[in-house]
C-alpha cells in the first residue's frame, strides 16, 4: 500500500510539474481548457518540416540515390540501428515510433537553436522551442512509458509484471517505483537542458550580441543532437527490457 500510495504521489507531482513556468506564456482559452499556443505554434512548425521533408523523401525514389535521398536513407539507417542495438532482432515494429521521437525531438531542439522565434511578436509571453515547454516533454514520457508497457504486454501477457519479482521479491517496491520514476527522469533531462541552452544564449546574445554567441549556438546545436539520440536510445532501451524482462 505505501509503494502504491508512493507511485501515485509520483504521478501526481509529475502532473503538477507540467504546470511549472518559466517566464510569460501565450495562451488560448478553449472553452474551461487553458492551452499553451506558444507551445502549439511551434509544434505545427516542427511537424510541416517533418511531413514535407518526408513527402520529398518519397515522392520520386531513384534507382541510384540523389544526394536528399541518401541523406533520408542515412537518417533511417540510423533509426533502424538504435533501435536493433537497444531491441533486438524484433526490433522492426518499433522503428517508427522511435525514429518519430527522434525525428521530432531534433527538429524540436535545433528549432529553438536556429530559428529566432522570439523576434516574432505575440500578444504576451514568447515562442521557443517546443522541448522548452515540460508539457512537451512530460507527454513524450508518458508516450514512452505507454510504449514500453504495452510491448511488455503484448509480447508476453499477464506474465510481464513477474518482472517485478525479479531477481527477489523483496525488490517489488522498488522495481515499481522505477517505472514511475523513468518518466519523471526523461522529461526532466530534455527540458532542462533545452531550457538552460536557450537562456544562456539568450543571456549572452543581451551582453555580448556579435562575436561571443555564436560559439554558444553551435554548441547548443550538438547538445540538442545529443539530446534527441538519448531520449531515443533510452526510450528503445526500455522497450528492450520490458520485451526480455531483464535489467
Amino acid at each position: 500500500m505505501n509503494v502504491l500510495l508512493c507511485s501515485i504521489k509520483t504521478l501526481k507531482g509529475l502532473y503538477d510539474i507540467s504546470g511549472v513556468e518559466v517566464g510569460q506564456h501565450f495562451y488560448w482559452q478553449i472553452g474551461s481548457f487553458q492551452v499553451h499556443a506558444q507551445v502549439l505554434i511551434t509544434s505545427w512548425v516542427v511537424i510541416a518540416i517533418l511531413l514535407g521533408s518526408a513527402i520529398i523523401a518519397v515522392r520520386n525514389p531513384q534507382t541510384i540515390p540523389t544526394d536528399g535521398q541518401n541523406f533520408f536513407e542515412y537518417v533511417l539507417e540510423f533509426i533502424r540501428d538504435v533501435s536493433k542495438t537497444q531491441i533486438g532482432e524484433e526490433y522492426g515494429p518499433w522503428v517508427p515510433f522511435i525514429g518519430t521521437m527522434f525525428l521530432f525531438i531534433f527538429v524540436s531542439n535545433w528549432s529553438g537553436a536556429l530559428l529566432p522565434w522570439k523576434i516574432i511578436q505575440l500578444p504576451h509571453g514568447e515562442l521557443a522551442a517546443p522541448t522548452n515547454d515540460i508539457n512537451t516533454t512530460v507527454a513524450l514520457a508518458l508516450l514512452t512509458s505507454v510504449a514500453y508497457f504495452y510491448a511488455g504486454l503484448s509480447k508476453k501477457g499477464l506474465s510481464y509484471f513477474g518482472k517485478y519479482i525479479q531477481p527477489t521479491p523483496i525488490l517489488l517496491p522498488i522495481n515499481i517505483l522505477e517505472d514511475f520514476t523513468k518518466p519523471l527522469s526523461l522529461s526532466f533531462r530534455l527540458f532542462g537542458n533545452i531550457l538552460a541552452d536557450e537562456l544562456v544564449v539568450v543571456v549572452l546574445v543581451s551582453l555580448v550580441p556579435l562575436v561571443v554567441p555564436i560559439p554558444v549556438m553551435f554548441l547548443g546545436l550538438f547538445t540538442s543532437g545529443i539530446q534527441a539520440l538519448i531520449f531515443a536510445t533510452l526510450a528503445a532501451a526500455y522497450i528492450g527490457e520490458s520485451m526480455e524482462g531483464h535489467h
